[in-house]
């Protein structure tokens, strides 16, 4: 029986690479059905709504969202939809894969990191107070619990992939209670993992390592505004946020998507590159147990990616997104 899902089109490149992923998911014979929903800034243009009550019914109702990039309007006190969505069904785990491509020559090779981005607090809770004309405060919230989750759902990912290695990103030479705490529980909890090798890094120079020598680097995990940072700074190492799918997992729901936004400067242009939300789409799959489609699509995209015939430009290809799919789909 298949399964349904909640598919959001978004809006810029979104439409485009939702698409392209559907395209190829019916290639593949992924037994899901779909309920998709327009969501995003002409969403809210057309019927005064950035996601539409039935879009947020479908998804309490399925509980898992392929999601496209959505734009979030500027100003007039619109909160990130991304943000909303992760706090509003505690969709606490964000993980994004980043591994090299033989599609892209970098300086890096050997690219293999999975981040573990804590999603639902830290600074991007967005609480702000206006003290006076001349000053604004900022506060970072981190708590026990959220603490506690993310990080052992690292550990778990690392014993359960056979991964050897997590390491604590953080600040807490400076944030000496906020981070500090984090790393602490880091510790606390890494001492139950014996199996596992376990180290920290200050932030500044995670950064600074990364760019010498990132093969030191296996899973990572830390506060929100780090992994926001370090995940793009490590897209950069393996050729840019075309190559970067994610997932957000809850207790109960999942929500996946590209790392990347909706690049409204090539909408319309066939200019965009799904292999990121294709494999966004994977990842979905293989949280439903469907591991054997995920891993005919897997196989199809690195078949394309390896004869770099038919890359997008953002690869130094000229494929537009349609031949992209099209050679993926034959090598299905």
């Amino acid at each position: 029986m298949n399964k349904i899902i909640t598919v959001f089109r978004g809006d810029g490149i979104g439409p485009e690479l939702a698409e392209s992923a559907l395209r190829i998911l019916k290639a593949a014979h992924a037994p899901l059905t779909y309920e998709i929903f327009d969501v995003g800034e002409g969403e809210w243009r057309r019927n005064g709504a950035l996601i539409p009550d039935a879009a947020f019914a479908s998804f309490e109702k399925t509980r898992v969202l392929l999601k496209a990039p959505i734009t979030t309007p500027v100003g007039g006190g619109f909160r990130s939809l991304n943000v909303t969505l992760r706090g509003k069904y505690d969709l606490y785990a964000n993980i994004r894969p980043v591994k090299s491509s033989t599609a892209v020559k970098t300086p890096f090779h050997d690219v293999d990191i999975v981040i573990f981005r804590e999603n639902t607090e830290g600074l991007y809770v967005g609480k702000e107070e206006q003290i006076d004309e001349n000053t604004v405060h900022a506060v970072k919230i981190v708590t026990r619990k959220a603490s506690e989750r993310i990080i052992r759902d690292a550990f778990e990912y690392a014993r359960l992939h056979g991964r050897t290695k997590v390491t604590c990103v953080h600040k807490a030479n400076i944030l000496k209670r906020s981070d500090g705490m984090f790393l602490e529980i880091f510790r606390e909890i890494a001492r139950g993992y014996a199996d596992i090798q376990a180290d920290d890094k200050i932030i500044d120079n995670t950064c600074m390592q990364l760019v010498m020598n990132p093969s030191q680097f296996d899973i990572m995990v830390m506060q929100n505004l780090y992994g926001d940072l370090i995940s793009d700074l490590c897209s950069g190492l393996i050729g840019g946020l075309g190559l970067v799918p994610s997932s957000n997992i809850g207790k109960e729901y999942a929500m996946f998507e590209a790392v990347h936004g909706s690049a409204p400067d090539i909408a319309g242009k066939h200019l965009a590159n799904p292999t990121a939300f294709v494999w966004s789409a994977c990842m979905m799959l293989e949280y439903l147990k469907e591991f054997e489609c995920a891993g005919k699509i897997r196989q199809a995209v690195d078949r394309v990616l390896a004869k770099g015939e038919h890359l997008t430009r953002d690869l130094r290809g000229a494929a537009s997104t349609e031949e992209y799919v099209e050679a993926v789909i034959a090598e299905l």
